[in-house]
């Protein structure tokens, strides 16, 4: 009998992460998973009972990796540096919007992992938007930000920003600092 493959969680994660990206929710199955790693489906169903263990396992690593980096916009002081920060952030991390919405098709049923999985997402959920109100505080303190808008609304404004498709194949640099421009000045000219 051969010797099953070892494989790391990274390297189980960014096989996840692609075939999500390429194949969608509906479309990505442990054998395709197993295809790519190399190793046969037992050696996953080793680790995970279906897929939607395995998808949640993958969001929940993404979603650690994202707040790791989100908690460092603390370490600028002023609102302009912290939006900068996040808005590279954001920028950097365009397949969260696509991924987002796989997660939202996972089916909780009766696997107590996956329902342990998506509670844990919602926390981190809330941890997020945790260290986004202290931006968006400064921000208004610094009154950079209009005080009579809904604090919700700034924030998905950001966060669909990276949504906006780049049909034209613009240059990353260019479309961040256009994105970036829009969010702070807005679309009309100042005549």
């Amino acid at each position: 009998m051969a010797r099953e493959r070892k494989f790391s969680t990274d390297e189980l994660f960014q096989a996840t992460k692609q075939l999500l990206l390429l194949q969608g929710y509906e479309g990505f199955t442990f054998s395709l998973l197993a295809d790519d790693l190399n190793v046969s489906r037992g050696a996953l169903y080793k680790y995970f009972d279906n897929k939607e263990e395995l998808i949640t396992d993958y969001m929940l690593y993404e979603m650690d990796r994202f707040l790791i980096e989100l908690k460092q916009i603390e370490s600028h002081r002023s609102f302009e540096a912290q939006f900068d920060y996040l808005l590279s952030l954001i920028l950097s991390n365009t397949d969260i919007q696509k991924l987002i919405n796989i997660g939202k098709q996972i089916q909780v049923g009766s696997n107590q992992k996956v329902k342990e999985n998506k509670h844990k997402l919602e926390k981190l959920h809330i941890d997020m938007y945790h260290y986004l109100q202290n931006f968006i505080t400064l921000g208004k303190e610094e009154q950079r930000l209009k005080s009579h808008i809904p604090d919700s609304l700034f924030l998905g404004y950001i966060f669909q920003s990276v949504a906006i498709p780049n049909h034209f194949g613009i240059s990353p640099s260019v479309w961040v600092s256009s994105i970036k421009e829009i969010i702070r000045h807005g679309m009309f000219t100042n005549t």
